[in-house]
């Protein structure tokens, strides 16, 4: 998605894959542009509380905590898609942002288009790498995909 595709962004839900604060930023910003009316943060630490995950947010008074969903079960892309369909559907989301970092981004969205159904759309947002990445953080992500595609967890 191209920085004037966030300008016209709009969706029921969005779904953050956690694992970097600049994506939970990305999600809470496009959350208090009203871009999306509900926000699920997923594979939050069991005993992660609000304020740890976004200490920022008292500074965000058109944010409701009522619109932010802290999912708790994931520990993987996969169980992320898993835990989060279950909640896009209670929460009756036609459509979502799927939030998290440009080199995760390609397996996550194979992972939640192959567990969403059809009906569910789903628009990428992917939040720039650190400048940090090295080449095992590369080459692990590739293995990572490789073995998803391997157990046909995609396709």
């Amino acid at each position: 998605m191209k920085p004037s595709d966030v300008m016209n962004l709009q969706a029921d839900c969005g779904v953050v894959l956690t694992g970097s604060p600049g994506r939970v930023r990305e999600a809470f910003e496009i959350l208090a542009q009203k871009k999306i009316k509900k926000l699920i943060v997923s594979g939050v630490f069991k005993e992660a509380l609000m304020n740890e995950i976004f200490p920022h947010l008292s500074f965000y008074p058109e944010i409701s905590d009522q619109d932010i969903y802290l999912e708790k079960k994931s520990a993987t892309t996969y169980g992320n898609a898993i835990q989060s369909l279950a909640l896009v559907e209670a929460l009756k989301c036609r459509d979502i942002v799927l939030i998290t970092s440009q080199i995760h981004m390609y397996r996550a969205n194979r992972i939640f288009n192959h567990i969403f159904p059809t009906t569910i759309k789903i628009t990428k947002l992917a939040v720039p790498n650190r400048k940090d990445f090295s080449f095992f953080d590369y080459l692990l992500e590739t293995s990572k995909v490789t073995l998803y595609w391997a157990l046909g967890l995609v396709y």
